[in-house]
């Protein structure tokens, strides 16, 4: 006789990495109704299966849990993908590139229509275009072409004049547009809030509809990788309105944490009106907290270190350059303290040394106002971790919400930019892991790459993608990388009892992996290829 309770899925025959508390590897997984039933050898589980079940033979394949992206901005992704052209690393290789593509798109648009770009890097490409060089090639049509931290534009005169921005337009609050040394001119570089509250204008005609088409390309790129779950960092409303389509119409193909955006003050106004707190929602959309922005971008010279900048500074940056904060005191603190005494988690972004101390002052006077033991407070992209602000972190109990992503896309730039000297305390795993400080990886993306073995690998070589090397003294095993997207990043969604290990009673996310990256050399890591995702015990991906 059958049992009485038969699997709906059993996957045999691999090599399965559950990333529990005892590191087990185990034969064989089943699962029913969405969810790991059993682990074991194959024997084990055989009498789990019935008439019904379906079996997949893994073939000695080594299957991880689901990644988890727990810093991403897959909704702006969405975006990008349907109405901003893709102008980064390596679709253009120069800024000469740069220009014949702009020449090229600019001349097949209707009359008026603006060319927004993404992506931009200037450090692979030399710097960047001119206000001048982009006048020539863009056919009387306004061009905007963001960096690829999402925190520096540089735009054409036509846009300027369309963005009513003057010549002699005043620097608004936290922002720049930077000018000619020489003539005083704009040069068509807008740095943080110069360029954001412009932004804003695009971001009012984007449609609910746009999201959830866009959200579903964007789900592919990472279900490639062996993705599952994401957190979405500075959620758009319009967004969570998608999501809740797209899960409506069963097409929200992974687990979404929604991170709200705290520049949206009446979005964050009503959830706290409404009293909800982290952890609202179900396995598939959940509330993970709220972010604010006060500090930015290493790699485009605008996050707030200490000491000045190194290397050559772009025309019209201030000199000596340590970067700028986002928002006073007075103005942060309260926000912050109000969320996190409601019970929504507070995620507070800091880069260099400067701008994580700003976020942990406004951590800690939260916490001064509002005491509380597992609150799991957030630092993102975390990146110049220094020792008295690696002490501060672990007194204060905070999440060090880990930029890993940078590491190898934007390396380069931050050997560039801050010399090789502060590598030793950039994103510094193994001694945040010696320490016992939690601090899951993300990619930023698409500030980043959505594929998280490159990242990883990075972890592990301590090498950029041009193979660099940066601060080796922090290399970390591929298990402990693998940790920091796995078991971490459901600590950082306060969902360590759902995902990031494979363990009965925990939801049915895994990565199988085509290529085993434990099985060749450290360099190796990063070509890691994914043969099935599962989400919820279904297949969203095969190779």
């Amino acid at each position: 006789m059958p049992p009485a309770m038969t699997a709906d899925l059993v996957l045999r025959n691999g090599r399965i990495s559950t990333l529990d508390a005892d590191s087990n590897e185990v034969r064989s997984v089943a699962v029913w109704q969405g969810r790991i039933l059993a682990t074991g050898s194959d024997a084990d589980l055989a009498a789990l299966a019935g008439p019904r079940t379906e079996r997949i033979d893994l073939d000695g394949k080594r299957v991880v849990p689901g990644i988890i992206d727990s810093h991403c901005h897959p909704d702006g992704h969405a975006i990008s993908l349907l109405r901003w052209i893709d102008v980064g690393w390596p679709t253009v290789k120069s800024v000469e590139e740069t220009l014949t593509l702009v020449k090229a798109k600019t001349s097949a648009l209707p009359p008026g229509e603006p060319l927004l770009g993404f992506g931009y890097n200037d450090q692979k490409c030399g710097g960047y275009p001119s206000r001048e060089q982009l006048d020539a090639v863009s056919h009387g049509h306004p061009v905007w072409l963001y960096r690829t931290d999402h925190h520096i534009a540089i735009v054409n005169s036509k846009m300027l004049e369309r963005m009513n921005v003057p010549e002699g337009v005043n620097n608004p609050p936290h922002g720049q547009f930077d000018r000619d040394p020489a003539t005083g001119k704009l040069t068509g570089l807008m740095r943080e809030m110069a360029a954001w509250s412009l932004e804003e204008r695009f971001k009012e005609t984007y449609r609910v509809e746009e999201y959830e088409t866009g959200l579903q390309r964007v789900f592919d790129l990472y279900l490639r990788h062996g993705v599952t779950s994401l957190h979405n960092s500075l959620t758009a409303r319009k967004a969570i309105e998608a999501y809740q389509r797209l899960r409506e119409a069963k097409k929200l193909a992974m687990r979404i944490g929604v991170i709200l955006d705290g520049r949206d003050e009446a979005l964050v106004d009503s959830y706290l009106d409404a009293g909800v707190r982290t952890g609202f929602g179900d396995e598939w959309i959940r509330i993970i907290g709220v972010e604010w922005c006060p500090d930015c971008s290493t790699s485009g010279r605008t996050a707030a270190y200490y000491d000045p900048y190194v290397g050559k500074p772009v025309p019209g940056e201030p000199v000596p350059n340590r970067g700028m904060l986002l928002y006073e005191p007075e103005e942060l603190f309260p926000k912050v303290a109000r969320a996190h005494a409601a019970g929504l988690r507070v995620c507070v972004e800091g880069l260099g040394d400067r701008g994580i101390d700003f976020a942990l002052d406004a951590i800690e006077h939260a916490l001064e106002a509002r005491p509380a033991t597992d609150h799991r407070s957030r630092v993102e992209h975390c990146c110049f971790v220094t020792p008295p602000i690696l002490e501060r972190i672990k007194k204060l109990g905070v999440i060090d919400s880990s930029a890993t992503g940078f590491m190898y896309s934007l390396g380069d730039a931050y050997i560039a930019n801050r010399g090789e000297a502060a590598m030793r305390w950039m994103f510094p795993h193994r001694t945040l892991i010696d320490a016992g400080i939690p601090a899951p990886g993300h990619s930023d993306a698409p500030v980043c790459g959505t594929n998280p073995w490159e990242i990883m690998g990075s972890l592990v070589t301590r090498r950029t993608d041009t193979g660099k090397p940066m601060g080796p003294e922090e290399a970390i095993t591929l298990t402990e990388a693998l940790h920091a997207y796995t078991t971490l990043g459901a600590h950082a969604g306060f969902e360590e009892d759902l995902k990031g290990s494979i363990e009965p009673g925990k939801l049915a996310d895994f990565a199988v992996l085509e290529t085993d990256p434990f099985a060749g050399p450290a360099e190796a890591i990063k070509e890691t290829k994914t043969a099935m995702t599962i989400v919820g015990g279904e297949i969203k991906y095969a190779a």
